[in-house]
């Protein structure tokens, strides 16, 4: 993004409801999966971001099975791009590490699927300059809309909206 480009719209998606972190299922946190019950809500959850959002133009999603399992479900209900892999999203990693990614992009709209906290942290940064200033709850299979007027930076991001998965569950009506 330049900083003549118009406008960035922004959306970070928490990854749905998975299985709860078991290490004797899965040794390695990264592919412990969604659940069937996390699969059916995110995809009305998805159905009704549509009626919000129809339609982006890059999406990316850490590569943990829970996130990127988010990912394609907004592929098949929102119908988005096909998700592209960003290890910058992963669990665990800084919220700085998603900014550099949004900065070198030249798209207009572009949703990220990820984790917490990283995803309200990166949320705070973008609006605030700090990490810790805004106080955003992403539930999981909730979806975030920051927008950007100029240049892609800390403290240069408006929150348009937060929505938990149950609001937008109701909007698949």
């Amino acid at each position: 993004m330049t900083a003549r480009d118009s406008r960035l719209d922004l959306y970070l998606v928490r990854h749905a409801f998975a299985a709860h972190a078991d290490p004797a299922r899965w040794p390695d946190d990264a592919v412990r999966p969604l659940t069937e019950e996390g699969i059916t809500r995110f995809r009305a959850a998805a159905r009704g971001l549509r009626r919000l959002v129809p339609a982006v133009d890059s999406v990316l999603s850490s590569s943990y099975a829970r996130a990127w399992q988010t990912a394609e479900l907004l592929r098949d209900d929102a119908g988005w791009p096909e998700p592209e892999e960003c290890p910058a999203l992963e669990a665990g990693r800084p919220a700085s590490a998603a900014l550099a990614i949004l900065q070198s992009s030249s798209v207009h709209s572009i949703a990220l699927v990820g984790h917490e906290p990283c995803l309200s942290r990166l949320a705070s940064l973008l609006c605030t300059g700090s990490e810790d200033a805004l106080q955003l709850e992403l539930k999981k299979g909730a979806v975030a809309s920051l927008a950007f007027a100029g240049p892609v930076g800390p403290a240069r991001a408006t929150l348009r909206w937060s929505l938990s998965p149950k609001i937008l569950r109701r909007l698949d009506h």
